[in-house]
């Protein structure tokens, strides 16, 4: 059948392709060939330097990361998709400006998006088989080595910022992406000509400095990666960075300006789940194994499992302002059994012991000032 295919019926399949991804619930699609080698150099010098952190596996992969052909042999296109995850109840304001609640990443308050879109790409890729008949499709989300961003930026789907993400001039940068290697010869879109211009917002707030250079994020120092790649401690010199962020972080993507155009999903499995609804550090340090992995049920956050989302509790703890109660948790849990969980309960309780310290100090300095007042003396005696 492809055969036949004439120019004419491959531009009309290819806007067709694009209508049936409006159907099963992405926001927009383009279609580009798989050709990234002007980005090869760019991710081998990222590699040498070691940006990828514990990340082995994108080391593993090498190149075959710019070679989508090489992933799935006969690709000759890639369907790059988009499909929005800001919920409408983000709460930004109400966690980011309260220390002692738990901030998680947006897109990881719902239901984990990798099944969800995977199943939509290959629901795409049935699709266009019962109009083409037989032919080679493979879907990918985060699944494979694939240069996600940049494919999605040569599709049309935007341009990538200088936090490396990919923005869209009328949907920001609260989107996942998705893609769909296929074996046809579909015409192609063309690539978005906006840029950044000079706004660089997001290198200046990056709570640690992890844009080293526009367009380049040292993962070391990123905390996405602490708090969900890393499985290691995490540097004590970051730990005060992190604030209240246990998984994840927003900022870099919260000062972007373009963002003020984005749209609310309309995904209800990208909702925020109750149980993440103002929950304090301390509530979630509190959940025992069964708990959470009962709460995190088809969520991404289960991915880090049960050890590495106490060690961040722990350092939000430490971060959190003094209160009797967390420095009493602490002091509780200095045995905890598990050594990579204790060692950081052990710093966040000497953060606390600190703290502590300052507010018994500022209060006397407070009572003081009072005394003066009442006394009638003036306030430098």
């Amino acid at each position: 059948m492809q055969s036949q295919f004439t120019d004419a019926d491959w531009a009309l399949l290819a806007q067709q392709i694009k209508q049936w991804a409006k159907e099963l619930g992405f926001a927009k699609a383009g279609i580009c060939d798989t050709d990234l080698q002007p980005e090869e150099p760019k991710l081998q010098q990222w590699l040498d330097a070691g940006m990828h952190g514990e990340m082995q596996y994108m080391a593993e992969h090498g190149m075959k990361r710019a070679r989508p052909a090489e992933l799935q042999p006969g690709t000759l296109r890639v369907i790059s998709v988009r499909m929005d995850y800001l919920p409408e109840q983000a709460g930004f304001a109400t966690n980011l400006s309260a220390p002692s609640l738990a901030y998680i990443s947006r897109y990881a308050l719902g239901r984990d998006y990798h099944k969800l879109i995977r199943s939509r790409l290959k629901q795409l890729g049935e699709k266009i088989e019962q109009h083409v008949g037989a032919y080679g499709y493979r879907p990918f989300v985060d699944s494979a080595p694939v240069l996600e961003r940049p494919l999605a930026a040569k599709a049309g789907l935007g341009w990538v910022g200088k936090h490396s993400l990919l923005l869209n001039q009328q949907a920001g940068s609260w989107f996942f992406l998705g893609e769909l290697l296929v074996s046809l010869p579909l015409p192609v879109d063309k690539p978005v000509t906006a840029d950044c211009g000079n706004c660089v917002a997001c290198i200046t707030m990056c709570p640690t400095g992890a844009i080293v250079a526009p367009y380049v994020v040292d993962a070391r120092r990123c905390i996405s990666y602490l708090t969900i790649e890393l499985k290691d401690a995490i540097p004590q010199e970051l730990r005060p960075l992190i604030g209240n962020r246990i998984y994840g972080c927003d900022d870099c993507q919260l000062v972007c300006p373009v963002n003020r155009a984005a749209p609310l999903s309309k995904e209800s499995d990208f909702q925020r789940r109750p149980q993440w609804r103002d929950q304090t550090l301390v509530s979630l340090f509190l959940w025992d194994e069964a708990t959470f992995l009962k709460m995190t049920e088809g969520s991404a956050i289960r991915r880090i499992g049960y050890q590495r989302w106490q060690r961040n509790l722990a350092v939000g703890l430490g971060n959190a302002p003094y209160s009797d109660e967390i420095f009493n948790l602490l002091a509780e849990n200095q045995q905890h059994p598990d050594e990579l969980v204790r060692e950081h309960l052990q710093w966040a309780l000497v953060q606390q012991q600190q703290k502590q310290l300052q507010q018994q100090k500022e209060n006397r300095q407070q009572q003081r000032l009072i005394r003066i007042i009442q006394l009638g003396l003036p306030r430098d005696a």
